[in-house]
């Protein structure tokens, strides 16, 4: 039986997440009151810093249980990210034990944060992996579009990996959307098609979000 990821360590987490963006940056969160206040939920986050899964944990108004790649949990870390409720993934295998883990948080009607790009890169959503529209379809969670601008436009004097202390780091939740078609079928045509229309949704909320924004 696979042990599920902490929900008391995830409000834990937030709580630090909190401090921690609020004392570092100036975040200016967005829609937040889109976010389902209760039941499962998706968020899918565009990835181009360091920063956006603790900026995302720290400003949404439910605490989230990310899928992080397993090379982050190292030295004390690994036991501080599975204490606030993260999920360890392998990306270079299909890993059972994650996936049980991430469809467990969903079906106990917690809040599941993916980087539906895989690896930090644009932030711009342009190559998505198939993992997000597994889980949408197969949970039947909806999906909640989350847009981290700022974060990267320029590196920090103090520590090079991060924005500079005190700068504005804007978090934008879109609309909450369903991936799947409805007939809650999980075939690969279903899936191609469920990851296409997501494509599409965070591109235009992306496009959206920068535009409200300025960035």
């Amino acid at each position: 039986m696979t042990e599920l990821p902490s929900a008391r360590g995830a409000e834990v987490g937030r709580r630090i997440g909190v401090g921690l963006m609020y004392g570092l940056w100036k975040p200016r969160v967005l829609g937040a009151w889109r976010v389902p206040a209760s039941g499962p939920v998706i968020f899918a986050v565009n990835h181009s810093h360091n920063i956006d899964g603790p900026m995302v944990m720290g400003v949404a108004p439910r605490p989230t249980h990310f899928l992080i790649k397993k090379e982050a949990f190292i030295g004390p870390l690994d036991p501080f990210l599975l204490g606030i409720g993260q999920v360890k993934v392998d990306r270079d295998t299909t890993d059972r034990t994650a996936i049980t883990q991430a469809l467990g948080v969903l079906a106990d009607g917690g809040v599941l944060g993916i980087f539906p790009e895989g690896t930090r890169g644009e932030g711009d959503f342009a190559s998505l992996r198939a993992g997000l529209a597994y889980f949408a379809v197969r949970s039947g969670a909806p999906i909640v579009p989350v847009a981290v601008l700022g974060s990267s436009d320029k590196p920090g004097r103090l520590i090079k990996g991060l924005p500079p202390l005190r700068s504005r780091v804007d978090v934008v939740f879109g609309e909450p959307f369903e991936a799947g078609d409805g007939s809650g079928r999980r075939t690969r045509k279903v899936l191609d098609e469920a990851t296409g229309r997501i494509q599409k949704q965070l591109a235009a909320h992306l496009e959206n979000a920068r535009r409200l924004t300025g960035r």
